[in-house]
């Protein structure tokens, strides 16, 4: 992504306001369910907003620029607030991700809308593929099964009592390095990337016929 700055600056722009709006997205989804479900600490930390400098992690999207995998500033939220810890923090971490799969989904709709033929919004055509694939980039990430990723949440809340708290202290102490691990490619190739890639590319063929992640 970040080879467009010298070689195609205005698709380095529209792929850097693709990456702004889908890590706003995915962060306000996450602040928003948490509200809602009672706790008021996002919104008194500044993140119920769809501002995007209140959502944004530097070393996060670097990644996003680099490798197209990233995160943005984590949604801090109260269990105590909550009615149901374990199962509303899932909920929680699941909002970010199914946040994104929806804007993918309503922005594929406009895309078919404007490569129609005839279509007054054609131009937009070469404007919304960048939108959607770090969209469904995004969200399929954060569902890796691993702290500090939503995925990694998710996972405890659908878990037995005793497991997910086993679990949740394993992740919270090494969650972190099993990423690393998992997405750099120590050994030659991304262990994450060979294992998710076929389920972003089966999406994107749904949302961008004749598109894949390359």
């Amino acid at each position: 992504m970040l080879g467009f700055l010298f070689t195609d600056p205005l698709q380095f722009l529209i792929w850097a306001a693709a990456l702004v709006s889908a890590v706003t997205v995915h962060e306000f989804a996450h602040a928003w369910t948490a509200v809602r479900l009672g706790d008021p600490t996002p919104k008194l930390q500044g993140r119920l907003t769809l501002n995007p400098l209140a959502h944004l992690d530097p070393l996060g999207t670097l990644m996003l620029l680099l490798v197209r995998f990233g995160w943005g500033k984590p949604v801090v939220f109260d269990p105590y607030n909550l009615k149901n810890p374990r199962r509303d923090a899932a909920v929680i971490s699941l909002a970010g991700p199914a946040a994104n799969l929806l804007l993918a989904s309503i922005l594929s709709v406009l895309l078919r809308i404007a490569t129609s033929p005839f279509s007054a919004q054609y131009l937009l055509a070469g404007l919304i593929p960048p939108f959607i694939m770090l969209n469904v980039v995004l969200a399929i990430f954060n569902l890796i099964p691993v702290h500090p990723l939503d995925g990694g949440k998710i996972l405890v809340g659908l878990l037995p009592h005793r497991d997910a708290t086993k679990v949740d202290l394993f992740m919270s102490k090494y969650g972190i390095f099993i990423l690393i691990l998992l997405v750099f490619p120590i050994f030659g190739t991304s262990f994450v990337f060979s294992i998710i890639s076929p389920v972003i590319n089966f999406l994107l063929k749904i949302y961008i016929p004749g598109t894949s992640l390359s």
